[in-house]
């Protein structure tokens, strides 16, 4: 609580200048204090001068993730996306501390290049989101056994799984090289079709199954560098990829703010929404020295709705005899 306090004073001191000192002050006057100078409340932010990389941070879930690595206190964080335009706005929006560098995770070259650039700018890697990612086609092909595309398939792994490998293939190059230091945080986005059956097509679903389960094969290799690694399996948040899915699968029966509206109201956690920034504070605490000795993990963002699935059991309607 204390830390919360004390980092959002500093949010709103940068913000609204001495009103967040203000703010702070009163806040503590409510029990004992805290702390009335805030010249060095850069020590409690969580991400403190860590270098981060994310791929697919131009929007989603991995611009969320960079807005509130920035707020957390990262030094750099650079935005690394396919989509250039998207990028250099988001860059733009996120302040000084985020960077752009075009990347298609596709191809190994260009992920090696964004690394190479983040390291080459900054002189180390501490962090690395995998956050870019395809849904994929959503026609029968992609959905029914008997005719799935494997063209389609191919495809949506190329650049879920492939290139989520590349990214921690080039991110353990950089964080274990001589001179880094050694160490390091790297994280994948999963989802919550990679844990039940049946949540989307074949291509999406067998992407984020196989994302965790390269997870677990490569931190049993990198803890001894003391790299730890870890995925992020997110319950449905209405993002701009996610919202053009439902739209497709409804077509086009409602507008952007009413699909919206219905994957907001999808989850089972009542008085509760999963928002993007929730994924993001995950990514956050995951990257942070907070989670040191989490490695392997899947950390399941979802008000339990992979927890358990109720029977549908005949209970009589009408009273007993």
């Amino acid at each position: 609580m204390i830390h919360r306090l004390i980092v959002e004073g500093a949010r709103r001191r940068t913000s609204m200048g001495m009103a967040g000192e203000r703010w702070l002050s009163a806040a503590a006057a409510k029990g004992r204090p805290l702390i009335l100078n805030l010249t060095d409340v850069h020590s409690y932010f969580r991400l403190e001068g860590k270098i981060a990389l994310i791929t697919g941070g131009a929007s989603g879930l991995g611009k969320a993730s960079a807005q509130e690595f920035i707020q957390e206190g990262a030094q750099a964080v650079i935005i690394a996306d396919i989509n250039s335009k998207l990028g250099h706005e988001a860059a733009q929006e996120l302040g000084p501390k985020a960077q752009f560098v075009h990347c298609d995770v596709a191809a190994e070259d260009s992920v090696a290049a964004a690394v190479d650039a983040a390291v080459a700018r900054h002189g180390r890697l501490d962090v690395m989101l995998n956050s870019a990612g395809v849904v994929g086609p959503l026609s029968a092909g992609t959905s029914e056994m008997a005719s799935l595309d494997l063209a389609a398939f191919d495809a949506v792994l190329s650049v879920n799984v492939r290139g989520t490998l590349a990214g921690i293939k080039h991110a353990t190059r950089a964080m274990t090289s001589a001179g880094a230091g050694g160490g390091g945080s790297i994280l994948c986005m999963a989802s919550i079709s990679g844990i039940l059956g049946g949540l989307g097509t074949y291509p999406y679903s067998v992407s984020k199954f196989a994302i965790a389960g390269i997870v677990k094969a490569a931190a049993a290799e990198l803890c001894r560098h003391g790299v730890r690694v870890n995925c992020i399996s997110p319950y449905a948040v209405p993002t701009p990829m996610v919202v053009n899915q439902f739209s497709a699968m409804m077509q086009g029966a409602a507008d952007e703010a009413q699909v919206a509206a219905i994957i907001r109201g999808l989850g089972e956690l009542k008085g509760a929404t999963c928002e993007a920034v929730d994924v993001a504070r995950a990514a956050v605490y995951l990257a942070s020295d907070d989670a040191k000795y989490v490695s392997g993990h899947n950390l399941v963002v979802d008000g339990g709705f992979t927890s358990y699935k109720r029977m549908n059991m005949p209970f009589p309607t009408g009273p007993q005899e």
